[in-house]
Order: C-alpha cells, then sequence, then structure tokens
C-alpha cells in the first residue's frame, strides 16, 4: 500500500512539474482533475503499462528501448481517455538559456505531443524516485 501511494504522489507531482516546464496539458477543473489524472496515470502505469510493453517487445528489442517511449505515450493517451477535463493538446516548450547550456524551444503536436509528454514525465519520475529512495 506505501509503495502506491508513493507511486501516486509521485506521478501527480510529476504531472504537475510537467504541466509548469510547459504548456500544452490541460487540467479543466485545477487541482481536482490533476488529482484524478494522477490516480489514473498510477493506474495505467502499474496495470497497463506492462500489458503494452508486452505487446510492444518485439519492436523495443529492435529499437534497442528507445520504444519504451511510445508506450509511455499509450498510457499516457488512455489517461486522457479516462479523465474528463485532462487534455493534452500540444508540447511547447519554450526553450531554455544559460550560461552553460542552450535547450532550444520545441512544437510538438498529436502523437509527437504525447511522446515529449511521456519522456518529461519519465525523466521527472526517474529523478523524483532516485531521490526519494
Amino acid at each position: 500500500m506505501r509503495k502506491i501511494i508513493r507511486h501516486y504522489v509521485l506521478d501527480t507531482f510529476a504531472l504537475y512539474l510537467a504541466s509548469q516546464l510547459t504548456s500544452g496539458m490541460i487540467f479543466e477543473n485545477g487541482y481536482q482533475t490533476l488529482l484524478l489524472a494522477g490516480v489514473a496515470l498510477t493506474i495505467t502505469t502499474m496495470l497497463a503499462k506492462p500489458i503494452i510493453n508486452i505487446l510492444l517487445l518485439p519492436i523495443n528489442l529492435i529499437t534497442f528501448g528507445l520504444f519504451k517511449w511510445v508506450s509511455s505515450a499509450i498510457a499516457l493517451y488512455l489517461v486522457t481517455l479516462v479523465v474528463p477535463g485532462f487534455k493534452i493538446i500540444q508540447f511547447l516548450f519554450a526553450g531554455l538559456t544559460t550560461k552553460y547550456f542552450d535547450f532550444p524551444a520545441i512544437s510538438l503536436e498529436g502523437i509527437l505531443a504525447y511522446i515529449g509528454f511521456s519522456f518529461l514525465l519519465s525523466l521527472i519520475t526517474s529523478l523524483l524516485f532516485w531521490i526519494f529512495r
């Protein structure tokens, strides 16, 4: 039970952080939709994503694991279907320039937006799980 609660809290926080870093992820009812999307993302990550990974295993083996983001994008798409008020319209990152590195502006639409958000969510959740291990 503790693992599920920890997974829920970190997934919900990752959704919030991703929506703050980029634009295109919409929570129509604010925090209520965010919390509901966190529940749905936790359920799909724990139940549906392993099934999707098994179905996509041959393609994932051929691409040396790079196709795993597509399975995360499918799980994210399932969340948008289940949760009313949670939408992904586009992935729009305005860019970031510092003294040491430059991240260019990125704008993705359609399935590429889901892949972009799944990549960002996987980075954030991996970092959070590593910190709160």
